[in-house]
């Protein structure tokens, strides 16, 4: 007997495959992570991720105004200090001639609010000891002195003409204690987009050649245990509750179990990271032929979408940009719609 039931019937051609898709990207879902670093006079590649360059300010701003053209969502800024500007706080990351904020004038400078300006929110490029926070006597990152900083950082960020302050270095409380300090010092309308779920991964390695890390030991009295997936969700709860505006997986395609429970869960958007290792792995492959390059990154991508992220920060948004432009049809992003039990 024939099966009544033929899935295929859905997967005959292009076009029908086309008329029943269920995740779409679209270009403004997507956010480009780019670097400026201090004292360049021309941009400079990152060995460890082809086609990524550590920005001057000059050439940031074209990478923006790409961004623009390119119909992107947003960028998300990352600063490289001058190794001499580095100290054990992290002072120069506050300085309002601090590379990151003066990245972060550039940018809007060239596009105003044409495109979301995100800044990474963190204390690890400019510490001399490479950690995401500020030492105790014994070593340790000091959860509350640390917090205090980000505040610091924070307010300097949004005075610098960030859209969006990006706090990644996974201290408890670090969400309501900015939000706080961004209203006192004037700032409510500075949204708050939090790395909530920021795993100890061993995928970030090219992201610390790509920040100049000067990072010895490791994050893992900070950052989640790969192992954990109910606590990816209970710290994405912990900073809705907190009041943040958009929360964060960070990896992506590793994680997307831990992305689906949060996006299922959040009220608010939920956005994801495609790591630096992510990257530099497809692009290892493809390199060597193992792998067709669009067809996976495509792929990566639009299997993160379809976990959960409305947002995705992706060091080949540009690229995706222009694919998906070339595409028969670009839609914004469509799934099962989620609960809201928060």
């Amino acid at each position: 007997m024939s099966p009544t039931i033929r899935q295929r019937r859905l997967r005959t051609t292009p076009a029908m495959r086309n008329l029943v898709r269920e995740t779409r990207v679209h270009p403004a879902q997507l956010v480009l992570p780019v670097f400026v670093r201090d004292g360049l006079s021309e941009p400079a590649p990152v060995g460890s991720l082809p086609g990524v360059v550590q920005h001057t300010l000059d050439s940031l701003r074209r990478e923006a105004s790409r961004a623009v053209e390119a119909g992107l969502g947003g960028i998300m800024l990352f600063g490289v200090p001058l190794e001499t500007d580095k100290d054990a706080t992290g002072s120069v990351g506050e300085r309002p001639d601090g590379i990151l904020n003066r990245g972060i004038e550039a940018v809007r400078a060239e596009v105003g609010d044409s495109l979301v300006v995100m800044s990474d929110t963190c204390l690890d490029e400019f510490t001399d000891h490479g950690h995401c926070g500020v030492l105790d006597a014994a070593g340790g990152v000091d959860n509350d002195a640390t917090v205090d900083a980000y505040v610091r950082l924070a307010v300097s960020q949004a005075e610098a003409g960030a859209h969006v302050v990006g706090p990644s270095g996974m201290m408890d409380g670090q969400v309501l204690a900015i939000r706080e300090g961004l209203d006192a010092a004037g700032h409510p309308d500075v949204a708050i987009l939090a790395y909530a779920a920021k795993y100890a991964s061993a995928f970030f390695g090219p992201f610390r050649e790509a920040v100049g890390s000067s990072l010895t030991g490791n994050r893992r009295a900070y950052q989640q245990d790969p192992a954990n997936r109910r606590e990816g969700l209970r710290e994405a709860m912990l900073d809705l509750a907190e009041g943040a505006d958009i929360v964060m997986v960070k990896p992506a395609s590793h994680y997307l179990d831990v992305l689906a429970d949060v996006a299922t869960a959040s009220d608010v958007p939920v956005a994801a990271y495609q790591v630096s290792g992510e990257y530099a792995m497809i692009e290892a492959a493809a390199a060597n032929g193992w792998i067709n390059r669009e067809a996976a990154v495509t792929e990566a991508v639009t299997c993160i979408a379809r976990a959960g992220a409305d947002i995705l920060l992706t060091y080949w948004a540009l690229e995706l940009a222009d694919w998906l432009d070339a595409a028969p049809t670009t839609k914004p992003l469509r799934r099962a719609s989620r609960r809201g039990n928060r």
